[in-house]
């Protein structure tokens, strides 16, 4: 695959909105990424530009065990929830979340106006994501997310 220069804004989003498991999709409406990563076949790391609509959430609060993750606010102000405790973030604005640490996280706009940001982190392989508010866990194992119940059924 050649690597040539575009406008990011012409990366289609995917047809699949989420890899959410019903019944936890609905709650990600709103939300939008592009993966600018991928459209350029990159597989170590991940690149997402994502807009946020009103009263959007990015995901269910979560945190990693493999995986750093990376947020720029591009455009808009994003309310960043980390743990009991909320954040106002700006265009310029970025926070790291790094692998391992226990703290829950997710951005949620707030505001009435879109808000857009990129989002990076590493594909490790055997990754678990934790998401303590929700009968939900992740591993990321050959490439793709697996997602299960806490007690261990498959969705």
């Amino acid at each position: 695959m050649k690597s040539v220069p575009v406008a990011a804004v012409s990366i289609p989003p995917p047809d699949k909105k989420t890899i959410y498991p019903h019944p936890f999709a609905s709650r990600i409406a709103g939300r939008t990424k592009q993966r600018l990563g991928d459209h350029f076949g990159l597989t170590n790391f991940g690149v997402n530009l994502t807009e946020l609509a009103p009263g959007a959430i990015s995901a269910l609060p979560h945190h990693h065990s493999k995986q750093d993750e990376f947020v720029y606010i591009i455009q808009g102000t994003a309310t960043l929830v980390l743990g009991e405790e909320d954040y106002a973030l700006q265009p310029g604005d970025c926070v790291g979340f790094k692998a391992g640490d226990s703290i829950a996280h997710q951005l949620i706009n707030r505001s009435g106006e879109p808000v857009i940001y990129l989002e990076i982190g590493d594909r490790t392989e055997g990754d678990e994501t934790s998401y303590p508010h929700d009968d939900l866990q992740a591993r990321f194992a050959n490439g793709a997310w697996q997602f299960h119940h806490k007690d261990g059924r498959p969705y």
